[in-house]
């Protein structure tokens, strides 16, 4: 069982790399006019006055962190019969189902994207998915397989 030290470093290093692999997706359904990133600007809104790009991107990078610690515990202490990968792909299908498409447009008094149409779920369920395969990537010789347990 890996220390909390090293999980820890883990959700930070996998979380920091998800976080920024993401955006390029992100930038590219933004060049199509898709919306993505909805909610960052709304919840920095909640800690600082009209956050900028700087916050904003110090808070994508720290939910990184914070988001990828449940799939790294997932990996660390289950055996599961997928693969890290594919089991990270559908946490991220959880993720945003849980916490972008419910918790947060309920929190914000939003439609759901769901009532929005397909053009607004598809964007950000791809995104989460893209974090959740890349956590899991890397976090994938934390798996009892990968450490023989």
């Amino acid at each position: 069982m890996p220390p909390i030290k090293q999980l820890l470093f883990e959700s930070m290093r996998s979380g920091t790399i998800a976080a920024i692999a993401m955006m390029p997706f992100g930038f590219a359904f933004r060049a199509f006019g898709l919306r993505v990133g909805h909610y960052g600007p709304k919840f920095a809104a909640l800690f600082v006055n009209d956050p900028g790009p700087a916050f904003q991107f110090a808070q994508h990078i720290v939910l990184g962190w914070l988001s990828a610690a449940p799939l790294v515990l997932l990996l660390c202490f289950r055996r599961i019969a997928l693969s890290p990968v594919a089991a990270g792909s559908v946490y991220g299908v959880v993720y945003y189902v849980a916490v972008n498409s419910l918790a947060l447009p309920l929190y914000f008094g939003d439609e759901l994207p769901w009532q929005k149409g397909i053009a607004t779920v598809i964007p950000s369920l791809v995104i989460h998915v893209v974090f959740g395969a890349c956590v899991g990537y890397f976090s994938r010789h934390l798996s009892p397989k990968a450490r023989n347990v």
